[in-house]
């Protein structure tokens, strides 16, 4: 007869671990106890040697775990004996103390057993919109504190009938210790009002008719979700997507879409197998899936063209949330618009009295409900590159699941994140916990909702930061914001590093790699605006091997919307060489008919007024889809390269020269004024844009590689890490990723954080904790 005490941390709490651990005690007729606290679960087994070993290799085998459990670490070790213990109970939670604080589970779709009830009218939760079990449903949204026990969450507002409470309290039982058990009788409920709050229907089957009649009529209804609002619209109404544009001022941004099922997806985009685990997961993300190139047949009806105009992709989840798939299992719910409960550029709304003021004048109906959201989340976004899943936006699902160091470090650390896409990142000992996507904090009401955040999730896991680390740039809010803090000691990381530095972190390693970053903006060392850098990096250093050739970037912010003006940079170091031909003056004319604008241009570039230098490769990208004739303007980020990206011919292997040359700082730099003449020569004579996008595209992919083969040359280096907004392009990023495996190097492609700068945080953070855990 022996004791051990067993001490979990991960992914353990509220996703069915103390009932696992207590049942697989009784079947092996052991004693003890488990509870849940700060830092995880503790369990203390007493039985015979056999029987306590069978049960420690049990957690340590993950095919026997309950599924949305993961642990991180398992520490084994022998305690006294009992005397006289007769059973295996689960303690009660044990107040939080100082110290590493344990995992939060992640919001979950509802789990195929929960469906089976819901849609038996046997079943005392037929039809229920709330259901959900240690499997599924609401987690980090709900929860105010740590541990995750019912009195800490959004639940607390509803007391357990006793049919739940005998659920609630039986180990044998799937939804044993589920915090947010329900049923009709003690739970949520919603209801469907008008766009003033007043009360349409309780009932909760008139009002799921009455919103499924609206819906088909081309109105716009605002659904309470897990993390916040949606704004639905059917999506084969085109003059409905139309006013919902117009009302939410989201004029040409993709908007994403439910479907009812996978086989509604799969008529209007290709789903290979990696999209399809992906959109049939626990987290059911919003994937970007290729659009099926054949018009679907006549029985059906087309996803409306302003639903994703001038993209090769669309946006398709599947019902996450009881209340969904009972919308859609209404007569004539087949795909709807989904976009996010806000007016454009704002936080997610998740607040039913807030969504009634700020949505009143968008939806004409609301279906609101009573469980209240602490934390707005919005939907996360994924695509697959490589046969593997890459976020774009990590949110739902996702959140907070941290990513692990092998090193813990010696103080608790606040990473700011950039002002793009932002997110922040917090250290506890070993943990890096990377909160939801914030957005742009441009936005007044996003910065107000950065610094909310940041002080809720700082609470939740109880982090004091000591030090702030933050982007180098000096107009950063995020950084403005960390120098503020008050914190003992606050480092600047250079934008390009901390991209690199994110993808190490993930892949949990800190050799010395070569960097390939590609975005729009990231301030330099040397005051220029980086955005396409070869660097020789890991976490503790880094030097700048090589880059895109400089070019002037006339008009400050101005230049990021207006493709004429990093064209009129790019033409200006053309003109060094030799005049630029009068062939290319009615494409210059197109793209800005005014000569005059063009003129004030060369002007600012002559003079150097609001005038930078930049390696911008997402710029050089907006200036070639402007000469491609896609557009003039970028009206969301990243909206031409999006287009130039979409009409790349796959089956065109041709590229256009894009040479490297060491410069007099022994640094190599891509010259990019061949590749311009290319292009323009080539739109001059009538080539078809599909050709010259390929042809760009193609030139990159052999640059880059060039440049990989060059730093493995002169720095004895074979693993290449990607990062940055640009490399979301699947054309660019699946064919330099493939290249690069093709002569050899070990690519690092993250698929836990986003490749754009919503990672960077994370990056920031390994950056710190490094340079911390150095100093002890």
């Amino acid at each position: 007869m022996i004791r051990k005490r067993v001490r979990l941390t991960g992914r353990i709490q509220g996703v069915g671990c103390r009932p696992f651990l207590h049942n697989t005690a009784l079947q092996l007729k052991l004693t003890g106890f488990v509870r849940n606290d700060h830092q995880g679960v503790t369990v203390e087994a007493q039985g015979p040697s056999g029987r306590i070993e069978r049960f420690v290799r049990r957690l340590q085998d993950p095919s026997a775990l309950p599924p949305l459990m993961r642990v991180s670490s398992i520490q084994v070790e022998d305690v006294p004996v009992v005397q006289g213990e007769r059973e295996f109970v689960i303690e009660a939670s044990v107040a939080a103390q100082a110290g590493e604080i344990a995992q939060v589970s992640m919001d979950t779709a509802v789990c195929r057993d929960c469906l089976v009830e819901m849609r038996d009218p046997k079943d005392r939760r037929y039809r229920y919109a709330f259901t959900n079990c240690t499997q599924c449903g609401p987690r980090y949204t709900i929860i105010r504190r740590v541990p995750y026990d019912r009195p800490n969450t959004t639940m607390a507002a509803f007391e357990m009938c006793p049919a739940c409470r005998a659920e609630y309290t039986n180990p044998a039982d799937r939804r044993f210790h589920a915090q947010p058990v329900a049923c009709p009788r003690c739970g949520p409920r919603f209801w469907l009002t008008d766009a003033g709050g007043h009360a349409l229907e309780k009932d909760r089957d008139r009002a799921l008719a009455a919103a499924a009649t609206m819906l088909r009529a081309g109105s716009i209804l605002a659904i309470k979700g897990i993390g916040g609002f949606h704004l639905a619209v059917n999506a084969f109404d085109d003059e409905a997507v139309v006013r919902l544009r117009q009302r939410k001022n989201r004029e040409h941004k993709p908007l994403a879409m439910m479907a009812r099922s996978m086989d509604v997806i799969d008529r209007y985009a290709a789903v290979d197998a990696p999209a399809a685990a992906l959109l049939q997961s626990p987290q059911a993300p919003i994937v970007l899936l290729p659009r099926r190139t054949a018009e679907p047949d006549h029985a059906h009806p087309a996803i409306a063209p302003a639903v994703a105009p001038n993209t090769a992709t669309l946006g398709f989840m599947l019902c996450y949330a009881p209340l969904h798939h009972l919308l859609f299992d209404e007569e004539g719910i087949e795909v709807l618009v989904m976009t996010s409960g806000n007016l454009s550029e704002e936080p997610l709304i998740c607040d039913n009295d807030e969504a009634l003021r700020r949505l009143g004048a968008v939806a004409d109906a609301f279906l609101l409900h009573d469980r209240d959201i602490h934390r707005r989340v919005d939907d996360s976004v994924v695509q697959v590159i490589d046969g593997c899943a890459s976020p774009v936006r990590r949110a739902r699902g996702y959140v907070p699941g941290p990513v692990l160091s092998a090193e813990s470090c010696p103080v608790d650390v606040f990473a700011a994140g950039g002002d793009l896409k932002n997110t922040f990142c917090l250290v506890k000992g070993s943990q890096m916990i990377v909160s939801e996507h914030i957005g742009d904090l441009a936005d007044a009401r996003s910065l107000r909702h950065y610094k909310e955040s940041m002080r809720h999730l700082s609470g939740l896991f109880e982090v004091g930061p000591r030090v702030a680390v933050c982007d180098l740039h000096p107009s950063y809010l995020s950084s403005q914001y960390a120098r503020d803090l008050g914190v003992e000691e606050c480092i600047e990381v250079q934008h390009h590093w901390a991209h690199v530095a994110a993808v190490l972190a993930e892949k949990q390693t800190d050799e010395t790699v070569i960097g390939l970053v590609a975005d729009g903006t990231g301030y330099g060392l040397d005051g220029a605006i980086w955005g396409c850098e070869c660097l020789i990096a890991s976490l503790h250093e880094f030097l700048r091997f090589g880059h895109l050739r400089y070019y002037p970037l006339p008009g400050g912010d101005l230049a990021a919307r207006e493709a004429m003006r990093p064209l009129m940079g790019l033409l200006d170091v053309y003109a060094e060489k030799e005049p630029l031909p009068r062939t290319w003056e009615p494409i210059l004319a197109a793209i800005e008919p005014d000569a005059r604008r063009r003129q004030v241009c060369v002007e600012q570039i002559d003079k150097r007024v609001n005038m930078a230098q930049t390696s911008s490769l997402g710029r050089l990208f907006d200036a070639v889809a402007a000469v491609a004739g896609l557009g003039r303007a970028n009206h969301f980020e990243a909206e031409l390269p999006m287009a130039l990206e979409a009409i790349a011919d796959p089956t065109c292997t041709e590229a256009y020269p894009l040479p490297i040359e060491p410069d007099f700082q022994e640094q190599r730099i891509m010259d990019f004024v061949p590749l311009l003449e290319g292009v323009l020569t080539d739109r001059a004579r009538g080539v078809a844009p599909g050709t010259i996008a390929a042809r760009f595209h193609n030139a990159l992919v052999e640059a880059f590689v060039m440049m990989a083969i060059e730093a493995r040359e002169a720095h004895d280096l074979k693993t290449v890490a990607m990062s940055g907004g640009v490399f979301c392009n699947r054309f660019l990023a699946g064919r330099l990723i493939e290249r690069l495996k093709s002569r050899r190097f070990t690519v690092l492609w993250p698929t836990q954080m986003p490749v754009n700068d919503g990672g960077i945080a994370l990056g920031q953070a390994a950056i710190a904790a490094a340079r911390l855990s150095q100093k002890t």
